[in-house]
């Protein structure tokens, strides 16, 4: 068969057409979405993302999705950030280990450890991961207070085979900045030598610094990491001085900054601001004011002005805050943080708490920044210290109102501020209405129940912060002590104390310090010596209470030797330094000392006398004797004399029965205090002791018809666990037959000693037939006697009678613990509202003068 053949026409060449002009679908969203993310409009750019979801228009580039990740990152609004990643799943596209890797750190930084974990695991699925994705979940696991798993997971990271660079190392010893895992720090240090990116890569020397800081507060091997650094830069160098300051070494800090800009490096606004804190905690006002011009220069001064505001606030040696003003009133643009810098600094300034509660006024009718939770909580603290609880109300309501009163510094201030105003019904509701209640919280209410004396609730709040495991802290501590030293209860004190030692405390500054409080005030000054001989660091509050405490028991010679100690020791004294030497010179009549120290206050320490060392000047005056003298320096203050020195005044002129002179005190209290008490009694005590009977009746009457009540005069004594309190002819308690029994065999066993009642202390008007048995019937039923006897019955003969005083002991009390001390063969130690007597072998440690 013939092969046929044919060939088909060719087709007529038809022109090409393309279809009609559509815009490129792969490439219009992540242009569009780019756009808005370029011109910083995130919110913009997430809806283009969603509109275009909705219209099947998806972006088809992985780098948009990275983008638009790390701009939610920036921005903290991770809840956009995880809106991304369920339009991400939604795509077609393939996730790169940047793109996963950004997903880790959004996830991480937002708290969300188990999507972080999420991601990470479907990256080893898929074989994805690098070790950006490695260093990232250990930085994950550190910040969300898993170190332990960041460790583990470096570990595993090793035993891959793999190789750690910069990142993984600095997310690894970040892990380990804390006491429990900086040893294996140290073992990663050790690995660090090998590898040789301890000397080169300035994170990682960065993150050992942060390690030996935080996880072993040793400064000195920190600054030998940073001494061998190769390669270091400003942030290097702000670092070490900001360490400095958290840990304490101000002078250190301002050194490195020396050394810094010596080097040739340019302090940046972070710089600055934390020298500035340096100068603020050394109160070095002139090289505050060198850095300030230079701030000026450099053009920094508005991008410091928070550290300058605090800085000048408190540099002023005269309490005054016009410097600190100026440059908050010079400042372009207020933000919340100068605000609050400002309102701080008057709030911790001497009475100039209402000053920075009218700044917050001033600051919430502006408007124009809104106060935060730091506002919130020095507004609150300033309240506190007014005792001003009405305009705290009001502050809480602005806190309610912008949802910051259940931030927990603002409701911790809360309950601060209603402790420090004795409400502490207001104090417990706002304690309780915390859902998340930390150790400040339980500080703060704790320290109020121990300022009410309700110690049981007290060690039940004690009990509790030791069972949820939060940590006593030494402040827990020193709340309780000082609350067992208010009442005198030694036998709780020693218990804290030995609680103290089994925790490990036995050496932390502030819990000696209120350790050495403690037993002063308890009547062991001994103990207080030896536990203030056994402290390695002593600060001026450490000295204070030591000296405080001398003070009280009337040891003056040993308060001025410890003073001179502090000296040689480089320990600058402060205001409440000079009232103890001042009340130790009084209470044993060193006049010229006591003038010596008045006058050296300000000659050699530049401190300023106040109404309380005036106060004390006056008592040295009138306990000597010398009440014109004390008179005419009253007159001479160079401020208006307020009621407790009157008062001091006053009583002087009761001890040394001056009429005259009584008179005119008494006057000039009811001119500043119409209804102080202590004016009319002791005018009618005054009266009385001179035979002026009507007089004294019309000072008790007076009293009457202004519904004035004297304070009574009661005494207690810690026996066993319980407080006994006994007052005047008390006849409640359930052994007064065995007590009034052993005072009756005192009073005649030391009457045969040669003890005479000292009859003309009692300031009533009696008839002549019943006046001395009646007068010593009165005298032997005094509220100490009895509370002698009833310790003389109830305790060890190996301890102490320890007895306290609401008010100043009598004379006739005085003289017959002398004898008692003889006839029983104990010691007494009395402490009454001014001092402490130790009564042993027929002497007292005052030599009879208080």
């Amino acid at each position: 068969m013939a092969m046929i053949s044919f060939s088909l026409p060719s087709p007529a060449k038809l022109p090409v057409t393309s279809p009609p002009s559509v815009p490129n679908r792969i490439n219009i969203a992540d242009r569009l979405i780019l756009r808005h993310l370029n011109a910083g409009d995130l919110r913009g750019a997430i809806s283009s993302l969603d509109l275009m979801a909705r219209d099947g228009i998806r972006p088809t580039d992985s780098a948009t999705f990275s983008t638009l990740l790390k701009s939610c990152i920036r921005a903290r609004d991770f809840r956009l950030g995880k809106l991304v990643h369920s339009r991400l799943a939604e795509s077609d596209i393939e996730p790169d280990s940047v793109l996963y890797n950004s997903l880790i750190s959004l996830y991480s930084k937002s708290g969300d450890l188990a999507g972080a974990e999420d991601v990470f695991e479907t990256m080893g699925r898929i074989g994805k991961r690098d070790n950006v994705s490695w260093s990232a979940m250990m930085a994950c696991y550190g910040n969300n207070g898993k170190e332990l798993d960041a460790i583990k997971l470096f570990v595993g990271f090793l035993e891959l085979g793999l190789v750690p660079n910069d990142y993984c190392y600095t997310a690894v010893i970040r892990a380990c900045s804390n006491p429990e895992n900086v040893a294996v720090g140290r073992v990663i240090l050790g690995f660090l030598m090998k590898t040789g990116y301890f000397e080169s890569d300035v994170c990682v020397g960065c993150s050992l610094i942060d390690m030996f800081v935080k996880g072993e507060n040793n400064l000195e091997n920190a600054y030998k990491v940073f001494d061998q650094m190769s390669d270091l830069n400003v942030v290097t160098w702000t670092l070490m001085i900001t360490r400095c300051m958290q840990m304490g070494f101000p002078k250190e800090a301002v050194r490195f900054f020396l050394d810094m800009v010596l080097s040739g490096f340019e302090a940046d606004k972070f710089t600055l601001s934390s020298v500035f804190s340096a100068c603020a905690e050394l109160e070095d006002m002139s090289f505050g004011k060198q850095l300030h011009s230079w701030a000026i220069r450099s053009g920094m001064a508005d991008d410091v002005g928070c550290s300058l505001v605090d800085m000048y606030a408190k540099c002023s040696a005269d309490g005054s805050l016009d410097d600190c003003r100026k440059v908050f009133d010079r400042m372009e643009d207020h933000s919340v943080m100068s605000w609050t810098a400002l309102i701080t600094g008057y709030m911790q300034r001497c009475n100039l708490d209402a000053e920075a509660i009218n700044l917050f006024c001033e600051m919430i009718s502006q408007g124009r920044v809104q106060p935060n939770h730091f506002t919130f909580s020095s507004a609150f603290k300033a309240c506190g210290n007014l005792s001003d609880p009405r305009v705290g109300k009001q502050v809480l309501g602005h806190a309610f109102k912008r949802g910051l009163a259940s931030n927990s510094s603002v409701a911790n201030s809360v309950i601060s501020m209603f402790v420090k105003s004795d409400m502490m019904e207001d104090a417990r509701r706002a304690f309780e209405s915390l859902s998340e209640k930390n150790l400040v919280s339980y500080n703060t209410f704790l320290d109020g129940a121990c300022r009410s004396l309700d110690f049981e609730e007290a060690f039940e709040l004690f009990h509790e912060i030791t069972e949820r495991e939060l940590g006593v802290s030494a402040f827990t501590f020193a709340s309780l002590l000082s609350g067992v030293a208010s009442i005198g209860s030694i036998r709780k004190g020693e218990q804290l104390h030995s609680q103290v030692v089994k925790l490990g405390l036995s050496c932390n500054q502030p819990v000696c310090n209120a350790l050495i409080s403690m037993y002063s005030k308890c009547g062991s000054i001994d103990t207080a010596s030896r536990v203030f001989n056994l402290m390695e660091d002593r600060n001026v509050i450490s000295w204070t209470s030591m000296i405080t405490g001398f003070a009280k028991h009337g040891f003056a010679k040993r308060v001025l030797e410890t003073f001179n100690q502090m000296m040689e020791a480089g320990v600058k004294p402060n205001e409440v330094t000079y009232v103890a030497i001042l009340s130790a010179c009084s209470h044993v009549g060193l006049v010229s000392e006591g003038w010596r120290n008045f006058k050296s206050m300000y000659e050699d320490h530049k401190i300023k006398p106040k109404m309380e060392h005036y106060a004390c000047m006056v008592d040295l005056l009138c306990r000597s004797g010398l009440l014109t003298d004390a008179f005419e320096f009253i007159n001479t203050m160079p401020f208006q004399a307020d009621v407790l020195v009157w008062r001091t005044f006053l009583g002087a002129c009761r001890v040394h029965s001056n009429t005259e002179l009584g008179e005119i005190s008494s006057r000039k209290i009811l001119e500043l205090d119409p209804n102080e008490p202590a004016a009319y009694i002791q005018l009618s005590n005054i009266y009385a002791s001179t035979g002026k009977w009507e007089e004294s009746a019309e000072m008790r009457k007076k009293m009457k018809e202004r519904n004035l009540v004297k304070e009574g005069g009661c005494s207690w004594i810690e026996v066993g666990d319980k407080f006994h309190k006994f007052y005047v002819g008390d006849t409640s308690h359930p052994n007064t037959h065995r007590i009034y029994d052993e005072l009756d065999r005192l009073i005649r066993e030391i009457k045969r000693c040669g003890y005479v009642p000292d009859t003309d202390l009692v300031l009533h008007k009696l008839e002549e037939e019943d006046d001395v048995a009646e007068k010593e019937r009165l005298l032997f039923q005094h509220s100490e006697k009895i509370a002698v006897a009833f310790g003389l019955i109830s305790t060890s003969k190996s301890r102490p009678v320890r007895v306290f005083k609401n008010l100043r002991v009598c004379g006739d009390c005085h003289n017959a613990m002398k004898y008692i001390t003889v006839v029983s063969g104990r010691e007494i130690v009395l402490r009454d509202l001014n001092r402490f007597h130790h009564f042993k072998d027929g002497k007292c440690s005052c030599n009879d003068y208080w």
